[in-house]
């Protein structure tokens, strides 16, 4: 993923599921990364930043899910980093009810073309913002927990969490 034009605000997170790097824009946050997950971004120029206002904020309520006080979250987020076509898919993740899943074939049925289940699979995967933008509650037509950038123990221990497993 590259932030072009942004100036980005990082800080770095523990959490039972490891370390989460979070990214800011003036705009809202804009990443919220595991350690070692795929598609992990270019950090060069980065400003570490951790008292952002929305990074501290971020962390807070991602504390909050972790420990089951919290199931949603309330931020403003920066999705402009994608492509038009991502940004639907990720805007779609976001109707997602925490403790409920869906398919890709779903997904790309509700964006109107049925037909772009791959394409909504590779938008997925490249969501930005993880656990916020819950791409972990997708799985595959068979109900099969199916690729998770941050890796599917993950994903299970996230679903788990939710209650959705």
């Amino acid at each position: 993923m590259k932030f072009k034009n942004a100036t980005l605000h990082s800080c770095t997170m523990q959490t039972p599921l490891g370390a989460v790097t979070l990214a800011a824009t003036d705009a809202g946050l804009a990443g919220a990364w595991f350690d070692q997950q795929r598609h992990w971004p270019d950090t060069h120029g980065w400003q570490h930043n951790p008292e952002h206002p929305v990074l501290r904020e971020a962390a807070a309520q991602l504390a909050d899910y972790f420990t089951g006080r919290r199931q949603h979250f309330d931020l403003p987020l920066d999705l402009s980093h994608g492509t038009a076509f991502q940004q639907s898919v990720w805007q779609a993740l976001l109707a997602i009810p925490v403790g409920r899943t869906t398919s890709y074939g779903a997904i790309s049925a509700g964006l109107g073309n049925a037909a772009a289940v791959r394409a909504v699979g590779a938008a997925v995967g490249r969501n930005p913002i993880s656990v916020i933008v819950p791409c972990h509650r997708v799985l595959g037509t068979n109900g099969s927990l199916t690729g998770y950038a941050g890796g599917l123990e993950r994903k299970s221990a996230l679903l788990e969490l939710e209650g959705a497993l």
